[in-house]
C-alpha cells in the first residue's frame, strides 16, 4: 500500500512535465486572454501597472481563502452528519465549522477592505457592487 501511495504521488508530480509545451500558443491563448484582460497587458499597453498587479494577487489570495474555509465548513458538517450521537466528536465538528466560519468572515472583510484600498487607490470612484 505504501508502494502504491509513493508511486500515485511521483506520477502527480511527474505528469504535469509531460504535457505538451507550447498548447498555450498553438492554441492561441495568450492573444486571447491578453485581448480580455484575464492576463498579462490589453492590447496597446506595454506592462501592467504594479497596482493592478497587487490588486490581481490579493484578490486571488483572498478567493484561495473563502474556498479554503468554504471547504472546512462542509468538512465540519460531514464530521458532524458522521459522529452518531458520540458528544466528543459532535464538539469537535461544531468548533471546526464556528472556526471556519469566523475565518471566512474574516477573509470577506479582508476582500472589502483589500478592493476599497486598491479602488481609491487607482483614483476611480468607489461603487456599490
Amino acid at each position: 500500500m505504501k508502494y502504491l501511495r509513493q508511486t500515485l504521488i511521483a506520477f502527480l508530480l511527474i505528469a504535469p512535465l509531460t504535457v505538451k509545451a507550447d498548447l498555450w500558443t498553438d492554441l492561441k491563448l495568450n492573444d486571447f486572454g491578453s485581448t480580455t484582460g484575464l492576463i498579462g497587458s490589453a492590447p496597446g499597453e506595454t506592462e501592467v501597472p504594479i497596482e493592478t498587479r497587487v490588486a490581481r494577487l490579493i484578490n486571488a489570495l483572498l478567493s484561495f481563502m473563502g474556498m479554503l474555509f468554504t471547504v472546512l465548513i462542509i468538512y465540519g458538517g460531514i464530521r458532524w452528519m458522521t459522529a452518531r450521537g458520540n458528544s466528543q466528536q459532535v464538539d469537535e465538528a461544531k468548533s471546526v465549522v464556528k472556526n471556519a466560519t469566523i475565518g471566512l468572515a474574516i477573509v470577506l472583510f479582508a476582500y472589502v477592505i483589500a478592493r476599497l484600498v486598491v479602488t481609491v487607490l487607482e483614483g476611480r470612484e468607489v461603487a456599490a457592487t
